[in-house]
Order: structure tokens, then sequence, then C-alpha cells
């Protein structure tokens, strides 16, 4: 006759050796993640922090007083001045946007699609970033002796009789303005399109010609859709750069002009910081945050 022999139970013994294994794995992810989480909190998180506590503090022409009041908002948000500020700023923005994103996509698509050589491809990214091994100032004045109204366009003008008199606006506007913002930025929108695009599989691309699709066809079901994670991150990089941009605002516009960049930046040459954070807050809770997250959704796109 067999007798069965009762197995100790050793699952509950496993399960917290498990555990208990698992502690010191948990405390070296966490000390691994330590180094960049105190970069980010230091450099990004705090002065986020610091700028919002500045915004309600008070001021005079001398000093900062530690408070907490609601005065700078009031004056941000109650002043239709300020709004005509943010809605230049904006239309800045979405016109510079526009423009970089159909000049980025076409630029990165070439160089993805159509330079067959990876050596091509690497030769001709660079030359596109050649203009940034000068200052971003020295390239956008670059742009004086060519709108001036003595200028290389206004010459060529008068000299082949498209018009009797030099064109004024081409300097010194909001054409001026857009004009050098596109060619400041344009790179921003073509590097995370051109990356995103080359790690398409080309395969999609074939099968969809073998499907009977039309070049347009594969482009805008195929190749744009698979587009929208570089084209979210260079909107971000674009509106980004547009909305803190004014010393652009300032030259190419000849004063005629205002951003809330250049605003703020007038507001500290005259000591008034927490004015100056209040606005820095609006733009970056109303403009930049919302209006990015609800027209893309990077952490859908990505």
């Amino acid at each position: 006759m067999a007798i069965a022999v009762e197995q100790p139970a050793v699952a509950p013994a496993r399960t917290t050796r498990a555990r208990l294994a698992s502690v010191p794995g948990r405390l070296v992810a966490y000390l691994q993640a330590a180094p960049l989480a105190l970069i980010l909190g230091f450099f990004l998180l705090a002065p986020i922090v610091m700028i919002v506590v500045v915004s309600f503090w008070d001021y005079d022409f001398a000093r900062l007083y530690p408070d907490f009041i609601l005065t700078n908002y009031v004056d941000t948000l109650g002043s239709w001045v300020t709004w005509r500020t943010y809605l230049n700023t904006l239309k800045y923005a979405v016109i510079v946007w526009a423009l970089t994103l159909f000049i980025g996509f076409w630029v990165a698509y070439f160089l993805a699609f159509h330079v067959r050589s990876t050596t091509m491809q690497t030769v001709l990214f660079l030359v596109c970033t050649v203009p940034f091994l000068t200052s971003n100032i020295i390239r956008m004045i670059s742009w004086i002796p060519v709108l001036g109204r003595n200028g290389l366009v206004n010459a060529a003008l008068l000299k082949t009789g498209v018009v009797s008199a030099p064109v004024e606006w081409l300097l010194y506007s909001d054409f001026a303005v857009v004009l050098a913002m596109v060619h400041l930025y344009t790179l921003f929108m073509v590097t995370p399109i051109f990356n995103t695009l080359m790690r398409i599989d080309r395969s999609l691309i074939e099968a969809a010609r073998d499907a009977g699709a039309n070049a347009w066809q594969v482009l805008w079901n195929v190749v744009l859709p698979l587009a929208k994670p570089g084209m979210a991150i260079g909107t971000i990089f674009v509106v980004t750069l547009v909305m803190a941009d004014f010393i652009t605002v300032q030259v190419m516009s000849g004063g005629q002009s205002a951003s809330v960049a250049l605003m703020m930046r007038n507001q500290m040459s005259l000591l008034q910081y927490p004015a100056a954070a209040a606005n820095a807050v609006v733009l970056l809770v109303l403009l930049m945050v919302a209006g990015i997250l609800r027209v893309v959704d990077i952490r859908k796109e990505l």
C-alpha cells in the first residue's frame, strides 16, 4: 500500500524571496534614474516653479517684495494691448509654422527618398546646417542689405522695370519678420521629419505601389501618416522658438511690431520681473502647452 507523502508548501517562501530579491533591483533602478531626475529638476522644474512664485510677488522701481497678489495677472489678462500683443505673436507662430512645415517636409522628403546615397544624404544635410555655424543675429541682419530700400531686391526690381519706385514693405515689416524667422527655424522642422522618414519601412511604399496607388496616394496615405511624429516634434520646436524670439521682431520690424517675448524683455529691462513672470506663465499655459497639446497629441504620435 503506497503512502502519500505531503510535500511542504514552498510557494510562499519562494514568493517572499522573490520580493526580497526585487528590492535591490528597484533600488538600483531608482539610483540609475536619480542623476537625470536631479538634472531635470534643477534645470527645468525649479526655474519654472520659481517663475510661477515670482509672478505673484509685488514690486516697485527699486526692488521686489515677496507676496501673494494677483495684480500682475490682472494687468496681463485685463489689458487689450497685451492681448493684441499675444495675438500678434500667435500670428507669427502660425505663419512661420505653416511655412516651415511645408518647406521642411519637402526638403526632408527629397533627402530621404530621392537621394539614394547615404554619403550624399549626409553631405546635403550638413549643407543645410552650414548657416548654423554663424550667429542667429548675423543670419538675421544679413537680410537687411537684401530687402532694404537700396537693397539687392529693390535694385533688381527697378533695373528690370517691374516697379517704378523702391518697395517699402520688404524691410521693417511683418513680411521681413516672418521671412527671417522662416530662414532661422526651418532646419528645426527638417531634422525631426527627416529622421522619421528615414525610419519608414520601404516595403510599405512598395506594397502600396503594387496595390495600384500612384505617387500622390502613396504620399497621402502612407508617408504623411508615418511622418506625423516628426512633424509633431518639429511643430513644438518651431512654435516654441517663435514664441520666445524677441530680437528678430525688434530688428526686422524696425520697432514697429511687438511680441510677447519682446514685451517681457522690456519689462525685465525696467526691473518689472513679477510682471514678466506673469506673462511667461500665461504664455506657457495658454498658448504653448494648451495650444500644442490640443492640436498635436505628442504622446499618441510617439
